[in-house]
């Protein structure tokens, strides 16, 4: 391998419906007609759900998680940065408040466009515009200014110091030449983009699948992997079936189906630790689980330990909070058992009492609300039954429904939902969109409206404390907090599995956010494999 960086990602490409259009069976020796690709040179993987944008500028493949683009840095199969389109780590000034990168020459976009320091001034400007409709613009917020010096030099200043600045600049690059003469919400380059990573997307049919060929002008050398294929295909069932039958090469399977190919000689299992919590939100203003009787009856009520085993097969571990118990952040005191009883007296002394039929009520409120989960998804669809029988032995009634994204997006601030979240790299990333008031409501942040002045402040003393101690003991404290007043009850911690045809080498995992699917599987590093043979 030269000394090319490994890119790092993947999109978030989690995967929604239907089946790749016919293409050879993934071991043949055929030729794909529509861009001399051999098969044997071609990789097809089944995923759940595609992205809106493949536009960065839109937050797609903020964390580093594209085949397209390329950041400043990228991050290793051990989660450490190093230098991707940078020459070297950044050099920090100014007390934390100054980082400069030098740009690596030669590097050039696919469209053959040499890369220059005003690529990155404008795409980090761009995202940080107030009409750009980028959800993830506050995680650069401690950025004051970004200029260029001369076409190979980036200079960042920020308005304080920033413990965990430079796993930002993972964030990809945009050339302005492609993209700064429309409107970057609704130009053309959301579905055609111009980067600098190992492939191009070379065609998007919504719903249905993208395909993205090597790029020529890569400055990392040439993958073996000539064409990469996501198909969307958003029912687990039958993405095991069309991987069983040869019509994948690889997919991302919840733990019930990966268990299915055990015997399979001809494919291997990869299982991820990931950052991915299994949530049910708990949103302020519906009048039940706004209570905050109700949200500590419900966590005391859970029973996190029989999720894993029953529904994860033991591929994940309980959540006890936003991070899971291996992090080095997680605060140890939190760790709690099932408590039935104490959830009853918890209910009892708020006031919510047992009827006839075992539904406590309050004013003649019942304890009821309605929980959503997405359609297709196996996993929350057992967590959420799971959760609505403990529930319910509290006394409260969990009404469960599934639903598309488009019908439970509107209802998100009133009715609960089973939804996923986490990022990895720093406890800033994740805890601060999920957990600060600031952010209720915009988007997929913070979805509960989750609104507590104490976890404000520890969020504000993590992200800008230099001191390692000082913003340890605020994420201890927020941690501490958010069992006294849960805005949300967390479930699980969920190990990522990925079932794959053998016929290649060079497959790893890292440790993975909440987005998965497109390259923060195996594929992540999918420019470095070489074939098995």
């Amino acid at each position: 391998m030269t000394t090319r960086r490994r890119i790092r990602g993947a999109a978030a490409v989690l995967a929604t419906a239907a089946a790749v259009s016919a293409c050879s069976a993934p071991g043949s020796g055929t030729t794909d007609a529509t861009d001399g690709a051999a098969a044997g040179e071609s990789v097809v993987i089944g995923v759940s759900t595609e992205p809106d944008t493949l536009s960065p500028l839109l937050g797609y493949g903020k964390d580093g998680n594209s085949k397209l683009f390329d950041g400043l840095l990228a991050r290793k199969a051990d989660m450490t940065l190093e230098p991707a389109l940078a020459t070297a780590l950044p050099r920090i000034t100014d007390g934390g408040r100054t980082y400069t990168y030098t740009l690596r020459k030669g590097v050039k976009f696919s469209d053959g466009k040499p890369l220059t320091a005003r690529d990155v001034v404008f795409t980090y400007r761009t995202v940080l515009d107030d009409d750009t409709n980028n959800t993830a613009r506050s995680e650069l917020a401690a950025v004051k200014d970004v200029r260029a010096v001369g076409d190979d030099t980036v200079v960042f200043t920020l308005h304080h110091p920033y413990a965990p600045f430079a796993a930002r600049t993972v964030l990809p690059i945009v050339p302005e030449h492609a993209a700064g003469e429309q409107d970057p919400n609704t130009g053309p380059f959301n579905t055609k983009p111009v980067g600098t990573g190992p492939y191009v997307l070379a065609d998007w049919r919504k719903g249905e699948k993208l395909t993205f060929k090597a790029n020529p002008h890569y400055w990392g050398g040439t993958p073996k992997v000539k064409k990469l294929t996501m198909a969307i295909v958003a029912d687990d069932d039958v993405r095991a079936t069309r991987l069983r039958s040869g019509d994948l090469d690889g997919a991302v399977l919840p733990p019930n189906l990966a268990a299915t190919f055990k015997s399979d000689d001809d494919k291997k299992t990869y299982r991820a630790t990931s950052y991915d919590v299994r949530v049910v939100t708990l949103p302020s203003g519906n009048p039940v689980t706004g209570d905050t009787a109700i949200r500590r009856a419900l966590d005391l009520a859970v029973d996190r330990q029989a999720m894993v085993d029953k529904i994860l097969d033991g591929a994940g571990r309980p959540a006890y909070g936003p991070l899971p118990v291996d992090d080095p952040w997680f605060a140890k005191d939190v760790e709690r058992s099932r408590d039935l009883a104490a959830a009853g007296r918890v209910l009892d002394a708020a006031g919510w009492t047992k009827g006839e039929d075992g539904i406590r009520a309050k004013d003649g409120r019942p304890a009821r609300f309605t929980l959503y989960y997405p359609s297709g998804d196996k996993v929350r669809q057992d967590h959420a039954l799971a959760y609505a029988s403990d529930a319910k032995k509290a006394g409260i009634d969990v009404r469960v429904e599934s639903a598309t994204w488009e019908v439970i997006e509107p209802r998100m601030h009133r009715d609960a939902v089973l939804a996923g979240f986490g990022s990895t790299g720093d406890p800033d990333f994740g805890l601060y969109t999920m957990l600060h008031s600031s952010l209720a409501g915009d988007g997929f942040n913070n979805m509960a409206h989750y609104d507590n002045p104490a976890v404000d402040r520890a969020l504000e003393t993590g992200r800008r404390a230099q001191d390692p101690e000082a913003r340890r003991a605020a994420y201890d404290a927020l941690q501490r907090a958010l069992v006294r007043d849960p805005g949300y009850t967390f479930l699980t911690h969920i190990d990522h599995l990925y079932v794959l045809a053998d016929r290649w080498k060079g497959l790893t995992t890292q440790t993975e956010p909440h987005e998965h699917g497109f390259a923060a599987g195996p594929w992540w590093n999918v420019e470095d494999w070489q074939p098995a043979a």
